[in-house]
């Protein structure tokens, strides 16, 4: 056979290369349109989350805060924070446990919709306010939020209730009784179930 005539089957695998490569352009998770987050839980574990399109503008945040530390993030170097926190301020280990799986159910990088941070959930003023130097270093946090509910205690006469609706829905908008807020009633009901839990396993 003349070797002209095979030139033209030397290019099949070239095509076949141009057109795996386009292929899998075309199906990868990794693409221009996607972003791709990485978040650690309060066990120290990895997580990669794909996020939507960048043409719908609802990217998910790939510099979602973390822990300075996996030994910071353990569960039992939070009780240790948690039990310091306790004797410092003179509040129960137990409740403060219970704020703690109410508002971010131990995770030090949650942030909620409206700003709170932390495992306790510290707004960016009343961190400041408590010298809290990182909210999302889980000692600063446990620290200044059990400093935070120790105040509150002492305000409403250590009544746990309206110091529970305080520090959920803010001094200024709880008197001498619960507002009468949905979501704040909610919560106070979360916590003391929290709380009694914690109580009977100890």
């Amino acid at each position: 056979m003349d070797p002209k005539e095979r030139k033209p089957f030397a290019l099949f695998p070239i095509l076949a290369g141009l057109l795996l490569f386009f292929a899998m352009s075309f199906w990868s998770p990794f693409t221009a349109g996607a972003t791709v987050a990485a978040y650690m839980d309060v066990q120290g574990n990895l997580h990669y989350v794909r996020g939507k399109s960048s043409r719908t503008n609802k990217k998910i945040a790939s510099n979602r805060p973390l822990p300075r530390s996996k030994r910071e993030a353990n569960p039992q170097t939070i009780n240790a924070f948690i039990q310091a926190a306790a004797t410092d301020h003179g509040v129960d280990p137990f409740l403060i446990k219970a704020i703690i799986k109410a508002e971010s159910n131990f995770d030090p990088s949650a942030v909620s919709p409206k700003g709170a941070q932390g495992l306790m959930q510290l707004m960016p003023a009343t961190a400041k306010d408590l010298q809290v130097a990182d909210p999302f270093d889980p000692q600063d946090n446990i620290t200044g939020g059990t400093k935070y509910l120790r105040s509150l205690l002492d305000s409403y006469g250590w009544n746990l209730e309206l110091s529970i609706a305080a520090y959920n829905a803010g001094p200024g908008k709880v008197k001498d009784a619960i507002p009468n807020i949905v979501e704040t009633r909610m919560y106070i009901a979360k916590v003391l179930d929290n709380y009694q839990a914690y109580r009977k396993i100890r």
